[in-house]
C-alpha cells in the first residue's frame, strides 16, 4: 500500500510539474527581455532555439497530415517569442559588452560574425540581405497566400462536409461515434487553418523585425562605440557590425527552419501518406527523368562546357530513370496479380469437374462487380467497400430487428468494367455504374452551378448528379452538391435496397433464433403460442409483412403477445393485430413524441365506397377500381412532394379495413410513405392533418 502511495504522489507530483512547464517558460522569456543576461546562458539559449527549430521542422516533414501537428500554430508563437527575447538579450550584451571585442556578446555569436562571414562585415551584411529577401518575399510571402486561400476553402466546405456526414450517417455508413469523430474532426480542421493563417503574420513579423533589430544594434552600436567608449569608426563598425551581423543569423538561421516548417504544413495534402515516400514515388517516373539525362548528355558534348560533370549527371539521371522505370513494372506485376487472385474463381473453365457447389446460390445478398472496380474490393477483402457495407449490415439489422445475411461480394466478367450489380434473395434488385477516380456530386435545389462531367441520376434517390474530378471537390461542396466517392454511392444503393427489401432476407430459420431469444425471458408466452395457437410458419409469414413496410421487429414480445389475444389466426387479421400493438413504435418513427403527427386522409365518403366493395366483394384484393386507384396516386405523389420538401414523410390514415389496400397501392410509388390505420395511432397522439384526398370528388 505504501508503494501504491508513493507512486500515486510521484505521478501527481510529475503532472503538476508538466502543468507549471508552460507558465514558468513564458515568465522566462519575458524576464529575458528586462533582464541582463550572461553571455555563457545566451549561448545555451541560442544552441536551445536552433534545436527546438530543427525538431519543429523534422515534425512538420514527417506527419502525414497536417491535423496531426495541430498544435503547430501555438508552437510556432511559443518559438516566435524565444527568438525575440533573444533578439532583445544579445541586443543588450552587444551594445553593452561590444567594445570589448568580439568575445565579449558569446561563443555563438562570435562564431556566426567571424568564421561563418569570415570576420568582413560588409559579407555578412549581404549574406544577411539574401537571407532575408529568400525568407520574406519567397517563403513568408507565399505560405500567407497559402494559408489565406486554405483557410477560406476549408471555411467554405465546413456545410458540405458536414451534411455528407449526416447524409453517411442516414445511410447507416457511419455510427453516431464515428460521426462525432468525423464532425470534430472537420471542425479541428477549420480552427487549425483558421489559425495558420493568422500564425503566418508571427513569420512574416519575426522577418520585419530582425531588420529592424540589425539596423538598430549597428545604429546603435556605432554611436556607443565612438561617443561612450572613443573607437574610431573603422574600430566601431569592426566591432559592433561584426557582433550584430553575427547575432541576426544566429536568429535568421532557426527563423528560415521555421518559415519552412510552417510552408511544409500548409502545403501539404490530407491524404494521410508520408510526405517522403509521396515525394519520391510521384517525382521519381522513369518517364520524366529519361528526357532529363538525353537533355544532359547533349550539354555533355557541347564544346566549352564542362563536358565531364555534365556526362556525370546525365549517367545519374539514367539511373535513376532504370531505376523508376524497374519499381513500376514491379507495381504493375503485383496489380495484376492481385486482380488475377481476385478473378481466379470466376475464371475456372478449364475444369471439367462439376458440383453441386458450382451450379448453387447460397447467398441471400449478391454484390457483384465488373473488373474495373476490382479496387473497391481489393486490398486483402479489406477494401473501401468491404468495411462500409459491415457499417451497413450492422445498422440494417439494428432497424429491422433481426440479422441481416453477409453479403458475398465478387467480380462478374459479364458486367462492365464500371457496373455493379445487388442481388437480393436470388432476384436481380438493382444495376448500375460508377466511375473510379472521380466523384459523384449530387444535385440539391441551393445548386447554382453547373459542374463538368458526365451527367447522370443519383442510383439510390434517382437525384440528377455529375461525376466530377476530386480537384473540383471543394468548388461543389461550397455550391450546394453532395459530393460522394464511389463505394459510398455503391453502399447507400445497398443500403436502400436492404430496407426495401428486407422481407426477402427473412425466413424460418431466421425467426427461429429470435423466438429462442424470447424464450429466455418469456418462456412460457414463446412454448404456449408457437407452435400450438401459431405455427413456425405463420408467424415468419406475419413478420415478413411487417418488415416489408419497414416496420422493426425488435420488439418480438410485444408482437407474440398481441397474436396471442387475437381472435382470428387469419394471417391478415394476425397482421393488422400486430401493427396495433406496435402503433407507437411504428409512428415514433416519423414523428416525435412531443410534435403532432402531420398525416394525408382521405375523404369519409370515398373511404365508405371503397369498403362498400370490402363488404360486396368479401375480399380486399383489388377493391379500387384502376381510374380511381391511378388519380388517388397522383394525389398522394404530390402531396409526397410537398411533406419532402418540408423534410417530412409522407403518412397517410385511413380505416382498419382499407390499410392494407391502401399500403399497397401507395407504396408501389412511394417507398417511404407510411400507412396507418386509426387503431394504430396512440390515443395521445396529437394528429395534424395536411390535407384531404379526393373531397371535391
Amino acid at each position: 500500500m505504501a508503494i501504491a502511495v508513493s507512486t500515486s504522489q510521484q505521478s501527481m507530483l510529475s503532472q503538476t510539474v508538466r502543468s507549471l512547464l508552460l507558465p514558468i517558460t513564458l515568465i522566462a522569456f519575458i524576464l529575458m527581455m528586462v533582464l541582463p543576461i550572461p553571455p555563457f546562458l545566451l549561448d545555451i539559449f541560442f544552441t536551445l532555439n536552433i534545436v527546438l527549430s530543427l525538431s519543429i521542422l523534422m515534425v512538420s516533414i514527417k506527419t502525414f497530415r497536417p491535423l496531426d501537428f495541430s498544435a503547430f500554430p501555438t508552437v510556432l508563437l511559443f518559438a516566435t517569442v524565444l527568438r525575440l527575447s533573444l533578439n532583445v538579450a544579445s541586443t543588450r550584451v552587444v551594445l553593452v559588452h561590444g567594445h570589448a571585442g568580439n568575445d565579449s556578446a558569446g561563443q555563438v555569436i562570435k562564431a556566426f560574425g567571424e568564421f561563418v562571414i569570415g570576420g568582413n562585415f560588409v559579407v555578412g551584411i549581404l549574406v544577411f540581405t539574401i537571407l532575408m529577401i529568400i525568407n520574406m518575399i519567397v517563403i513568408v510571402k507565399g505560405t500567407g497566400r497559402v494559408s489565406e486561400v486554405s483557410a477560406r476553402f476549408t471555411l467554405d466546405a465546413m456545410p458540405g462536409k458536414q451534411m455528407a456526414i449526416d447524409a453517411d450517417l442516414g445511410a447507416g455508413l457511419l455510427t453516431p461515434d464515428e460521426a462525432r469523430l468525423r464532425r470534430s474532426e472537420v471542425g479541428q480542421e477549420a480552427d487549425f487553418y483558421g489559425s495558420m493563417d493568422g500564425a503566418t503574420k508571427f513569420v512574416k513579423g519575426d522577418a520585419i523585425a530582425a531588420v529592424m533589430i540589425l539596423a538598430v544594434n549597428i545604429v546603435g552600436g556605432l554611436i556607443i562605440g565612438m561617443a561612450q567608449h572613443g573607437l574610431t569608426l573603422s574600430v566601431a563598425a569592426q566591432r559592433y557590425i561584426t557582433l550584430s551581423i553575427g547575432d541576426g543569423l544566429v536568429a535568421q538561421i532557426p527563423s528560415l527552419l521555421l518559415s519552412l516548417a510552417t510552408a511544409i504544413v500548409v502545403t501539404r495534402d490530407s491524404t494521410g501518406h508520408d510526405l517522403t515516400e509521396r515525394l519520391v514515388a510521384q517525382v521519381g517516373l522513369g518517364r520524366a527523368w529519361w528526357p532529363v539525362s538525353g537533355v544532359l548528355a547533349l550539354f555533355g558534348i557541347v564544346p566549352g562546357m564542362p563536358n565531364v560533370l555534365f556526362l556525370t549527371a546525365a549517367a545519374g539521371a539514367a539511373a535513376i530513370a532504370w531505376y523508376a522505370t524497374q519499381e513500376s513494372e514491379k507495381a504493375k506485376d503485383e496489380v495484376k496479380k492481385s486482380d488475377a487472385a481476385a478473378i481466379e474463381g470466376a475464371k475456372d473453365d478449364s475444369d471439367d469437374n462439376l458440383s453441386i457447389e458450382d451450379v448453387s446460390n447460397r447467398s441471400a445478398l449478391l454484390l457483384e462487380v465488373g473488373y474495373g472496380l476490382i479496387p473497391l474490393i481489393d486490398d486483402g477483402g479489406k477494401g473501401a467497400i468491404v468495411a462500409r457495407i459491415t457499417g451497413i449490415r450492422k445498422q440494417a439489422s439494428r432497424d429491422l430487428g433481426f440479422i441481416i445475411p453477409s453479403v458475398r461480394i465478387r467480380d462478374n466478367l459479364s458486367l462492365g468494367p464500371n457496373a455493379y450489380r445487388i442481388t437480393i434473395g436470388g432476384v436481380i434488385a438493382a444495376e448500375d455504374n460508377v466511375m473510379i477516380g472521380k466523384l459523384l456530386a449530387i444535385q440539391s435545389g441551393s445548386s447554382n452551378i453547373v459542374l463538368n462531367g458526365p451527367l447522370v441520376k443519383d442510383p439510390t434517390f434517382g437525384l440528377d448528379a455529375v461525376w466530377i474530378d476530386p480537384l473540383d471537390k471543394i468548388r461543389a461542396t461550397s455550391s450546394g452538391y453532395t459530393v460522394v466517392d464511389p463505394s459510398t454511392v455503391v453502399a447507400t444503393h445497398l443500403h436502400q435496397l436492404l430496407v426495401q427489401r428486407a422481407a426477402d432476407l427473412l425466413g424460418q430459420d431466421d425467426v427461429q433464433p429470435l423466438l429462442d431469444h424470447v424464450a429466455k425471458t418469456a418462456p412460457n408466452l414463446v412454448s404456449g403460442l408457437v407452435p400450438k395457437v401459431v405455427t413456425l410458419s405463420l408467424l415468419t409469414q406475419v413478420l415478413k409483412a411487417l418488415v416489408a413496410e419497414q416496420i422493426s421487429i425488435s420488439d418480438l414480445q410485444r408482437i407474440l403477445e398481441a397474436l396471442a389475444s387475437a381472435k382470428s389466426r387469419e394471417p391478415e387479421d394476425l397482421i393488422e393485430t400486430a401493427r396495433v400493438a406496435l402503433g407507437p413504435i411504428i409512428v415514433q418513427r416519423v414523428s416525435s413524441p412531443k410534435d403532432a403527427l402531420s398525416a394525408v386522409t382521405m375523404d369519409p365518403n370515398l373511404e365508405q365506397l371503397i369498403l362498400q366493395n370490402v363488404r360486396a366483394g368479401g375480399t380486399s384484393n383489388g377493391l379500387i377500381e384502376p381510374g380511381l386507384a391511378r388519380k388517388l396516386l397522383e394525389s398522394f405523389q404530390q402531396q409526397s412532394k410537398t411533406m419532402s420538401e418540408n423534410g417530412q414523410t409522407l403518412v397517410v390514415i385511413t380505416s382498419p379495413g382499407l390499410r392494407r389496400e391502401l399500403s399497397s397501392l401507395i407504396r408501389q410509388a412511394i417507398p417511404d410513405a407510411l400507412v396507418l390505420s386509426y387503431r394504430e395511432i396512440p390515443e395521445t397522439k396529437r394528429v395534424n392533418v395536411v390535407a384531404v384526398i379526393g373531397g371535391s370528388e
